[in-house]
C-alpha cells in the first residue's frame, strides 16, 4: 500500500547568550518511544491563526520556560519522516532569540532536561543533523561578526 503524504510546518528558536565572550545555546533532551533519548532544540507546531513568530514564541516559552524575544529570522530547515504509514514533508523555520525572563524550572516537561551548551559543543551533541548544521552556520555567523 503506497503511503499518503502530506506537509506540516513548525516555528522554533536558537536561544542564544555569551558567556566569556563564548556563545551558548538552549538544547533540550527528550525521550522518544523507538529510539531512546534525542538531544534537539526547542519547536512546536503552531496553533490556529498563529504567525510564525508567535509559534517559535510561544514554543520556546512552553518547552523552556524562558522568556525570550526574536533578534531575526534565521533558516529553515526541511526533512521528511514517515509516521503511521503518512510521509510527512516538514519544514521548521527557526529565529534567533534572547532570554529577557523565565527559568528553567517553569518549562512544561515536553524535554526531560534542558541546559545551555555552548555552541560548538551542541553541534555535535544536537541527534539530528539538519539542527546540528543549522547550529554550526549560527556559530559561524556569530563568530565570524
Amino acid at each position: 500500500m503506497p503511503l499518503t503524504k502530506r506537509t506540516a510546518v513548525s516555528a522554533g528558536g536558537l536561544v542564544i547568550r555569551a558567556v566569556a565572550g563564548r556563545p551558548e545555546i538552549v538544547v533540550g533532551r527528550r525521550r522518544r518511544e523507538r529510539d531512546g533519548y534525542v538531544w534537539s532544540l526547542p519547536k512546536g507546531t503552531p496553533e490556529e491563526g498563529e504567525t510564525r513568530e508567535e509559534t517559535a514564541l510561544r514554543e520556546v516559552r512552553e518547552e523552556s520556560g524562558l522568556e525570550v524575544r526574536i533578534l531575526s529570522y534565521f533558516a529553515a530547515i526541511s526533512y521528511s519522516f514517515v509516521r503511521t504509514g503518512e510521509r510527512i514533508e516538514k519544514t521548521v523555520h527557526y529565529y534567533l532569540m534572547e532570554q529577557v525572563g523565565g527559568s528553567f524550572e517553569a518549562y512544561d516537561q515536553e524535554f526531560e532536561e534542558l541546559r545551555w551548551v555552548p555552541m560548538d559543543e551542541a553541534v555535535a551533541l544536537l541527534d539530528f543533523q539538519t539542527e546540528s548544521a543549522l547550529v554550526q552556520r549560527a556559530y559561524d555567523a556569530l563568530t565570524l561578526t
